[in-house]
């Protein structure tokens, strides 16, 4: 069977590092096995879930690279989850229950201070109908819980290796509310049933809810699909990401002007035994990829470290990858100005900010009027090239006596109005002599 995994965000926020980087996982398993990857909202949280939420969720993965086959909503699904509740209850497996939060709460509190396991009692499966009768006359309505077979439950995970649970040791889940809402458990496993997912690849966080599951494919007569559960991302302080800290969601960074490559490169490779180094192309993060190489520890996702990948990933990039970008920004200068600056962003945006300098019009700093006139008046004429720079500042070096830093600041700072930039052999012929002379006679040009 072809591989076919999804990935199942919900639309209550905008996407964070850690969503994407199990969207990143998925969609390179998939893409290295020539498979399948699906993109399903599980919007049944009505209240909370926003199609504008939905909209950015499609952004985030779009401006990543991320492609899908296929999405499906699961508010689009309720008659599949209906019909996997009836077979369940028909089976017996599936068994109303009535205890109060508070009630089930005391029962937790008892058994931990018996030093047992929290762990439901089933009481509810000795109610009579009569019982049952009694308590729905008083208004109670059942949630509705899946009877777990009380044997081990085990799987080979695709990161993890073999893992046992007994289900013993379990609570059986609840899987339909009091007000008929479904919890996240049902839908999901029907919904991976009904699209033949083969491989549900999630974070480790995710763990504790397997081995339910399994028994719920099995009981719903299906096959459980492969499962691998990846290491989690923190923050830079080691707190858990949230939907909530907008710093770290998809569209805060890419407003910031972070290269889609940057963000995927950081979050597709920490936390694994390949170093963490900008990558140009989604396809090259598909050839390094494998389940083996991801840590068991969680990986730090520090915006500042991301930052400084995302600058040598600029750094690396030939003009044909970023010309119509530049263009759209209204740049010009063409492959020249960009191997002149390239090296001195952060962002490609800083480049507007150097086409300035080249361009103008740019209002000089003189810090040696002295030494900018007679610079001025040595300026060669055109046509000017990479040399160019090194023989003009000879001659202005002998006819002043000035040298090293007293030579070279002064007209950094009255060509460009900056103390640091890119090599001035490389933006005196983009400047060019007309903008040069007027900035060293201390004109704006």
């Amino acid at each position: 069977m072809a591989v076919t995994v999804r990935f199942a965000p919900s639309p209550t926020g905008r996407l964070h590092a850690g969503n994407i980087r199990t969207a990143l996982i998925n969609w390179m398993f998939a893409r290295q096995r020539g498979g399948r990857f699906l993109l399903r909202l599980d919007d049944t949280d009505v209240a909370r879930s926003t199609e504008e939420f939905a909209r950015g969720i499609r952004e985030d993965l779009a401006w990543l690279g991320l492609d899908w086959t296929q999405e499906v909503r699961q508010s689009d699904c309720f008659p599949l989850y209906a019909a996997a509740v009836e077979r369940l209850k028909a089976s017996g497996r599936l068994y109303p229950a009535y205890e109060t939060q508070d009630e089930l709460e005391l029962k937790r509190k008892r058994q931990l201070a018996r030093g047992r396991p929290p762990v439901y009692d089933r009481a509810a499966l000795k109610l009579s109908e009569t019982d049952r009768a009694k308590l729905e006359a008083e208004g109670r309505r059942p949630h509705w819980r899946f009877l777990l077979e009380t044997r081990d439950v085990v799987w080979n995970d695709l990161v993890r290796g073999e893992q046992h649970v007994d289900a013993a040791s379990l609570s059986d889940p609840v899987l339909v509310r009091e007000d008929g809402s479904y919890l996240y458990t049902l839908p999901s496993v029907a919904d991976d049933i009904d699209l033949e997912i083969t491989h549900v690849i999630r974070g480790e966080d995710h763990v504790a809810n397997t081995a339910p599951q399994i028994q719920l494919f099995e009981a719903l007569g299906a096959d459980p699909p492969a499962f691998g559960h990846h290491n989690l991302l923190v923050g830079a302080d080691g707190r858990a990401l949230s939907k909530r800290e907008r710093t770290l969601s998809i569209e805060a960074l890419r407003e910031e002007g972070l290269e889609p490559m940057g963000v995927a490169s950081y979050a597709a490779t920490i936390g694994t035994s390949d170093p963490v180094v900008p990558l140009a192309s989604l396809d090259e993060l598909v050839a390094h990829f494998s389940f083996g190489k991801l840590s068991r520890a969680p990986a730090r996702f520090d915006v500042q470290e991301l930052r400084g990948l995302n600058a040598k990933l600029l750094h690396a990039l030939a003009f044909d990858a970023v010309a119509k970008r530049l263009a759209e920004m209204g740049v010009g200068g063409g492959e020249a100005f960009w191997l002149a600056m390239r090296s001195n962003l952060a962002t490609l945006s800083d480049a507007k900010l150097w086409w300035q300098v080249v361009n103008g019009p740019l209002e000089p700093v003189i810090a040696d009027a002295s030494l900018c006139k007679q610079a001025a008046a040595l300026l060669p004429p055109e046509p000017w090239d990479g040399s160019t720079w090194e023989k003009w500042s000879a001659e202005v070096k002998q006819a002043t006596g000035a040298k090293s830093k007293t030579l070279f600041q002064p007209l950094r700072l009255a060509l460009t109005a900056r103390e640091n930039g890119p090599e001035l052999k490389l933006l005196l012929p983009l400047i060019g002599r007309a903008r040069a002379m007027a900035r060293l006679e201390g004109k704006c040009a």
